[in-house]
């Protein structure tokens, strides 16, 4: 059988199998899975920005502002460094600007500078109240995105970017500025502010190998 098989291809082009494509007939390969459809890769990349902002970073920012004084929100370890303060009002305005402005067409009202200029003491409750605002409004904006806004194409602070690219920058963005606000509020409490969490793993049996 298979010489016949092989008799009859013989004087044929090979077919050509794209890497990762199912086989002839919509088979898919032993332990090959099949590709999520686009939008579905979409939604899962959106859900994931908006676990990371909302549930993520947003919340140990607030823990940290909780855990310092008015005084230490706005201590600068030099003049080369910001203070968390500076940070909270840069990152509300990044994500006002990127996602509000960027995405939702809203007025760009951004003054960059005057994030990092400002000494305070603006009171942690305004500071508080300015970040939950923008996060708020952030995530609202997220959730009814359509699809095909991360594929469109946008002009912010100059860049040319797309949705995809928006939504990817206020993400790492805000994970960038969450560790240096932890750092800074660790220095001046000295202490392990206790945010990582483990999975709790099963033990093992004792039949398993160590």
């Amino acid at each position: 059988m298979a010489r016949r098989i092989e008799a009859r291809n013989r004087g044929r082009a090979p077919a050509r199998v794209e890497i990762g494509s199912p086989l002839p007939g919509g088979k898919l390969r032993r332990g090959q899975r099949a590709r999520p459809e686009p939008s579905a890769l979409a939604s899962a990349f959106v859900a994931q920005a908006l676990y990371s902002i909302e549930k993520h970073y947003y919340p140990r920012i607030v823990r940290c502002l909780q855990h310092l004084s008015e005084e230490e929100i706005w201590w600068r370890p030099n003049r080369a460094s910001n203070s968390t303060g500076n940070l909270v009002l840069h990152l509300a305005g990044n994500i006002r600007q990127w996602i509000g402005s960027g995405l939702e067409g809203r007025p760009d009202i951004r003054k960059r500078g005057g994030e990092f200029q400002e000494q305070g003491p603006l009171p942690r409750q305004e500071l508080l109240a300015l970040l939950g605002r923008e996060v708020r409004a952030a995530c609202r904006a997220l959730r009814h995105l359509p699809t095909a806004s991360l594929s469109s194409h946008y002009q912010i602070q100059g860049f040319h970017v797309t949705g995809l690219q928006v939504v990817a920058h206020v993400t790492e963005h805000l994970a960038y500025h969450c560790g240096q606000i932890i750092y800074a509020t660790k220095l001046k409490e000295g202490k392990d502010l206790e945010f990582t969490r483990l999975p709790r793993l099963a033990k093992k049996s004792r039949n398993e190998c160590q």
